[in-house]
């Protein structure tokens, strides 16, 4: 109640006024305020590139490990890769390959010459990984080979990818 011959000051209504108008703005802030970006939240499962000492900026590589990441962002499966240094042949790949194989790596793709019949040899040494050679090699127990084609690269890892999470899942 209001005292008699009491009359707020224009200062105390302006002031009153301002500081109810600055609650107002930080509650509607506060409640449209965009979430922070959540992390992506991957499966326990890995896929991972072998290549030539290029690496995955060259071709053969390049393609591959393109098709890769894209496959991983609906899949939510790890990708990585690792690239052969020194003398590109066989005897030297399988250290790689062994690296990759004994690591948490569910799949292993070899993109190259001297990858792919690296796996053509010790694939049957790591039956519990799955193998994929694009554009060359022979199908085993435990390898797939995949055609090197842009219109049957894609479709192929993709579909490798989700099996693999389906699995991990």
């Amino acid at each position: 109640m209001q005292q008699p011959g009491f009359r707020p000051s224009r200062r105390l209504v302006i002031g009153a006024g301002a500081g109810a108008a600055l609650v107002v703005a930080g509650v509607v802030t506060w409640a449209l305020w965009p979430e922070p970006p959540r992390q992506r939240e991957y499966l326990d499962a890995t896929a991972c590139l072998l290549t030539d000492e290029k690496g995955i900026a060259a071709d053969p590589a390049k393609p591959v490990w393109t098709a890769m990441q894209d496959a991983s962002v609906t899949s939510l499966v790890k990708v990585q890769h690792l690239q052969v240094d020194g003398p590109q042949t066989a005897e030297n790949a399988t250290t790689y390959l062994a690296s990759l194989a004994n690591s948490r790596c569910n799949v292993v793709i070899a993109v190259g010459e001297a990858q792919i019949a690296s796996v053509a040899k010790n694939a049957a040494t790591y039956p519990g990984v799955q193998f994929l050679t694009v554009g060359g090699g022979s199908a085993a127990a435990n390898v797939q080979v995949i055609d090197s084609s842009a219109g049957a690269l894609k479709p192929a890892l993709e579909d490798r990818l989700d099996a693999l999470a389906d699995d991990a899942s």
